[in-house]
């Protein structure tokens, strides 16, 4: 039986909004590990949304499936697929059917922005949690009311924990907030050394040709996530082999070849590489199983995530998790996963006079990472999030990041890989499905533990809204 199982009839039951978790967007692999790994302690209602979701309407009843993953006989975890992240009026029907003890939630808070405009109304009958991120600075001031609207905040990185209480000030005193970073399910992501299975993966990608070193990248085809700086890195990379060994490198990239939120990865490819270069660029825009994905890792050498801003970069995680080392930008809760050490030896921590390290104060980080630093931040906007920095790399020096990689040898980065994976999976980093499940259970009690319905009514002086001005440094 799991640690602390609970009896089904005696369990809360909590009601989660956001991606249907048996989806593989990274919001829904992260609840779906949620769900799993707290099954035996709580009951699950699952809003689960979708563009214009084909199951709007249904109902599924997933406790056999899950009773299959857990090793418990008496799970329960109902599923409602919706469009969208669902409204006002479909949830207030959820609470009333469904009678949960808390709601829970997960993604850009843009999303719910109908749900928080009945929080009061919400939160006299059960507490809103909310698993927040944010992806980088200034602090989020226009976020204020958003994070005001919830009694429990689980913060995702060391970062968005920072950013939690920057932009609460005196109001934290009345939130749960806990620093809840993402978990990886080792059982799913791990290294594969049995060398038929490896060549057959390698077959089915690249047909015949053989490889000495493989480059992946995973995640949309979004403007942030800058696939062409990592294509034009690539690109000065082979340039700077002599052709024998450059021919012998390729990169892998499991994503959308043509978005409209990103842009024509073909075009791009056409532009950068010459004919025969462009064969060593292998799109793979198709969904594949989560073991078909734990063997694209396994036969890639390095995982690369070089985002001008990132919350957290699931990716690198699951390549860390499959024993890989990792290239990534310096920004978000990418920095989390590098592991950046003070002066002290000590895994940094961030507040008002040391919000990130993206301007790189700390160089020394964890040997299964290549830090890429960013050689230009300017603030972006746009009406609904009027300021936020814009940490961009310089594709050159991420070329020098890759040939830092290939050059170790596959010895070294089998070594650093190692070193990967068994801190992904340690106490300190909280980064193992196991553990973040048991971070979500703490923080849930506590809420539940603590929470007080909000009263019917308040009395709220009108006056002139105070200005909002930066609570940190600017630059630090």
């Amino acid at each position: 039986m799991k640690e602390n199982y609970i009896e089904r009839s005696k369990r809360k039951k909590i009601l989660l909004i956001g991606d249907d978790i048996r989806m593989t967007s990274g919001v829904s692999t992260v609840l779906r590990e949620i769900v799993l790994g707290t099954s035996c302690i709580y009951n699950w209602v699952c809003m689960g949304g979708a563009i214009n979701h084909p199951d709007q309407g249904k109902r599924f009843d997933l406790n056999e499936d899950t009773n299959k993953i857990t090793g418990i006989n008496d799970a329960s975890v109902i599923l409602y697929p919706i469009s969208g992240y669902g409204d006002a009026q479909y949830l207030r029907q959820m609470i009333m059917f469904e009678k949960p003890d808390a709601l829970m939630m997960m993604t850009d808070p843009r999303y719910y922005i109908w749900l928080f405009q009945i929080e009061n109304e919400i939160r006299r009958k059960i507490p809103i949690i909310y698993l927040n991120i944010w992806d980088d600075y200034p602090a989020p001031l226009y976020n204020e009311s958003y994070y005001e609207s919830c009694d429990g905040l689980m913060a995702i990185s060391k970062q968005t924990y920072n950013i939690n209480k920057l932009v609460l000030g005196d109001k934290i005193k009345d939130k749960v907030i806990s620093y809840v970073p993402h978990g990886i399910n080792e059982k799913m992501f791990f290294p594969i050394d049995d060398v038929t299975k490896l060549e057959a993966a390698k077959k089915k990608i690249f047909n015949d040709k053989q490889y000495d070193f493989i480059l992946i990248f995973n995640s949309r085809n979004i403007r942030r996530k800058q696939i062409p700086d990592t294509m034009a890195a690539f690109k000065v990379f082979l340039d700077k082999l002599p052709k024998e060994k450059a021919d012998k490198c390729a990169l892998i990239l499991h994503t959308q070849p043509i978005d409209e939120n990103g842009t024509d990865l073909y075009a791009v490819c056409d532009m950068l590489f010459n004919d025969e270069q462009c064969s060593q660029i292998y799109f793979s825009n198709l969904r594949i199983s989560t073991p078909d994905l734990n063997l694209m890792y396994n036969i890639s050498d390095v995982c690369i995530l070089l985002t001008s801003n990132e919350g957290w970069g699931l990716s690198l995680t699951e390549a860390m998790m499959c024993g890989k080392p990792i290239i990534a930008a310096v920004t978000g809760g990418m920095q989390d996963q590098m592991r950046f050490v003070d002066e002290k030896g000590k895994w940094i921590d961030f507040d008002a006079d040391f919000c990130s390290n993206h301007f790189g104060r700390y160089k020394q980080c964890g040997e299964w990472a290549i830090p890429v630093f960013p050689s230009n931040i300017s603030i972006q906007g746009s009406i609904q999030t009027p300021y936020i920095y814009d940490d961009r790399v310089d594709f050159r020096e991420a070329a020098d990041a890759i040939m830092k990689l290939y050059e170790m040898g596959d010895e070294e980065r089998k070594r650093r890989g190692k070193l990967a994976r068994e801190w992904v999976l340690s106490d300190e980093s909280m980064m193992s499905a196991k553990n973040m499940s048991k971070n979500v259970i703490e923080h849930i009690n506590k809420v539940l533990e603590t929470w007080k319905p909000k009263p019917k009514f308040e009395l709220i002086k009108t006056q002139p809204l105070k200005r909002k001005h930066i609570r940190h440094k600017l630059v630090y």
